[in-house]
Order: structure tokens, then sequence, then C-alpha cells
């Protein structure tokens, strides 16, 4: 059990950010809950890739094990892609704002039934 703890709590980092993109109206949060969803798939990532004992992958005569790079890399792409996506987002929620003088989603839904 102690192994799988972090695996656990990456499970329960994802449902609390589920929560928060199915529980709040607010499109601010419901950003920030897919960001906690997203950091959690990061970590899950992360933690596969980790090789206990595993070296860094220059061949050395000494080392059998070595832990492979490519999910490290790919994670850190996934961060820039995410990092830009966040900014996207708040800024298209500044300009529904601006358009509609709100960000709760049932009041914008609410507007759109109106016109």
């Amino acid at each position: 059990m102690p192994d799988q703890l972090a695996y656990w709590l990456i499970i329960g980092l994802m449902m609390i950010g589920l929560y928060i993109v199915i529980a709040h109206a607010n499109l601010i949060k419901k950003i920030i809950g897919l960001s906690i969803m997203q950091i959690s798939v990061f970590m899950l990532y992360i933690g596969i890739a980790y090789v206990e004992g595993g070296a860094i992958p220059i061949i050395d005569a000494n080392t059998i094990l070595y832990s492979n790079p490519i999910p490290h890399v790919l994670i850190l792409t996934a961060i820039v892609v995410g990092i830009a996506t966040v900014a996207l987002a708040m800024a298209l929620i500044i300009r529904i704002n601006e358009a509609f003088g709100t960000i709760e989603e049932d009041e914008l839904a609410a507007g759109a039934g109106e016109q």
C-alpha cells in the first residue's frame, strides 16, 4: 500500500479537479479545475516513468539499468502547451465578460435564450 500511495493521491487530485469543473458555474473556476486535472495527469506520467535505481541514459560500463527520458520530455512539452491553453482560455473569458457582463455559465445560458 505505501508504494501505491502516490497513485491514490494523484487519483484524489484528479477527482478534486473534476469536482471543481462539474460543481462550479464560474468559468475561471472551471479553468482552475481543468488545470488541476492536467497537473494530476502530468504527475501520473512522471510517476509511471520513474525507474527505481535507474541512471541517466549515458552509456557506462558499470550501469545496467537506465531511466527513459522521453516521458519527462513529453511532459515538459505538455506543460508549455497547457500554459498556452490556459492563457488563451483566460483571454476568451475576458472577452466573454466584456461582451456579456458575466462569467457565470448559467447566466450566459439564460442570456443566450433571450436573444
